[in-house]
């Protein structure tokens, strides 16, 4: 997977870090010492940002001589980060490296365990990630859900049409936006139309106006599952989304509605990866 962080982004990380050098390597005179780092992980472990955790170790002055790409999978007790180094080149990167992987291969592996959940209740079913990701972050979020085996929803205002009740309102409710429906095709006619549906009655009426995808929005899966056979009904071309509190303890249930996309947040939140490293002297 290539990266999707530049140098000046990898360069302010290790910058907030180590501002002005690492004061306990300096005093206690161990800095010229040679050694080696070696990160491996904890427990099964979708990797991510190896490369950038890689680039972090170079960037402080170590070589790398050996990275698992992101997206591998490893068992609990493999090495994937190997290099080698004097001690301030080490420990200058150890931790801006470690919680770079640990926090990014969190999200991957969060992505792929709830990916294999819910197709095996809906092999077709689509997993996507919203733009709820914490600010700044970005990057790093979306480098890790593509590791777990997800796609972005969308990944900012400017290249979806994406039609809330937020929206709506401005335009007297739905009922005064879905005659718009047939100008918004013509002056954006390669962008897919998706509107949000809080209940049965928006989900039917937009599915009818020629919504592309109709997003259902916090619907239990036992009042989805009969809105999804009605809507195939009414509209069998349309595409079916659902939203809001997908998480991984009831994505089955919700795959199993028969919904062609899974919309969620909940893999941006949850425990870091838990992801060893070992800082030696070379020949130890």
């Amino acid at each position: 997977m290539p990266y999707l962080l530049s140098d000046s982004e990898i360069e302010r990380f290790i910058d907030e870090d180590l501002p002005y050098g690492d004061l306990t390597t300096h005093l206690l005179g161990i800095g010229d010492r040679p050694g080696r780092i070696v990160f491996s992980c904890r427990h099964e472990t979708v990797l991510c940002c190896t490369e950038e955790a890689g680039r972090v170790l170079e960037k402080c002055g170590a070589t790398v001589l050996r990275v698992e790409p992101s997206g591998s999978r490893r068992a609990a007790g493999e090495e994937f980060l190997v290099a080698e180094g004097n001690a301030r080149a080490l420990h200058g990167g150890w931790k801006v490296a470690l919680n770079l992987v640990e926090y990014a291969s969190g999200i991957a592996s969060r992505t792929a365990r709830i990916i294999a959940a819910a197709r095996a209740a809906n092999p077709a079913v689509a997993v996507v990630t919203t733009r709820k990701s914490f600010p700044g972050t970005k990057k790093v979020a979306i480098k890790a859900i593509l590791a777990g085996g997800a796609l972005p929803h969308r990944l900012g205002l400017s290249e979806t049409v994406l039609v809330f009740r937020q929206h709506t309102g401005f335009l007297g409710g739905l009922a005064g936006f879905l005659p718009a429906i047939d100008d918004l095709r013509r002056r954006a006619p390669e962008t897919t139309l998706l509107v949000e549906a809080e209940d049965a009655a928006d989900a039917l009426a937009a599915a009818r106006g020629g919504a592309d995808v109709v997003q259902l929005d916090k619907l239990e899966p036992a009042a989805l599952a009969p809105l999804v056979r009605e809507l195939r009904r009414v509209a069998p071309t349309v595409k079916i989304s659902a939203a809001g509190g997908i998480n991984e303890d009831n994505v089955a249930a919700y795959a199993a509605t028969g919904i062609d996309i899974i919309v969620l947040s909940s893999v941006y939140f949850g425990k870091p990866a838990d992801i060893g490293a070992r800082i030696l002297p070379v020949g130890e």
